[in-house]
């Protein structure tokens, strides 16, 4: 009899979520009670976890080599790293560094700052206001237009001599199709 998953991961320094995950892709087996036999997961953990890595640091330094190798030869070429010396750098997981995710999070920290900084200086606009508040304008605009040709076509009928009613048919047809072509026009909003 073993010991349980929690008392594994106590063993071991580490969550029993990692000691679950390890069990579920295989790194480690349990015993068919579902304990743990510290023993043989230890050597397990070891041997299944530290390999990808090795693998990974003897593939860095032989690109290392093939990239720093002169072409006069290989007698020429500089001492080959030993593995063990590569396994103090830092390693990437998917060609991201921990250094460069630390850099991209603080970078989006600072911006975010700014971001917050700006809304309470009163420096930004709410686009939800802002689009309702152009859309407010506009359609006043529009019907400021409108109402244009009621209001003005009788006095300027009796400027020039025109029948009224002409004169309000004419102006009105005028107004919308230009307000049918401003209307085509379609305002980008980024």
């Amino acid at each position: 009899m073993g010991l349980s998953i929690r008392a594994y991961a106590r063993h071991r320094g580490v969550s029993h979520v990692a000691v679950k995950k390890a069990i579920d892709t295989g790194r480690i087996t349990a015993l068919p009670d579902g304990t743990i036999d510290p023993d043989a997961a230890d050597a397990q953990w070891a041997q299944n976890t530290l390999q990808p890595r090795r693998a990974a640091a003897q593939e860095k330094v032989s690109t290392t080599k093939a990239r720093t190798a002169p072409a006069t030869g290989p007698a020429e070429a500089t001492p080959q790293r030993d593995v063990a010396d590569t396994s103090t750098a830092p390693m990437s997981a998917g060609g991201t560094s921990l250094l460069q995710a630390r850099t991209v999070n603080e970078v989006l920290k600072a911006k975010l700052n700014n971001l917050e900084l700006a809304h309470r200086k009163k420096e930004l606009v709410d686009r939800a206001q802002a689009v309702a508040h152009v859309f407010k304008l506009a359609r006043i605009e529009r019907d400021a237009w409108l109402n244009w040709p009621a209001r003005i076509s009788g006095q300027m009928a009796s400027a020039l001599g025109l029948d009224a009613h002409t004169m309000h048919v004419t102006l009105e047809a005028a107004v919308r199709e230009h307000l049918i072509e401003l209307g085509e026009l379609r305002p980008r909003v980024d």
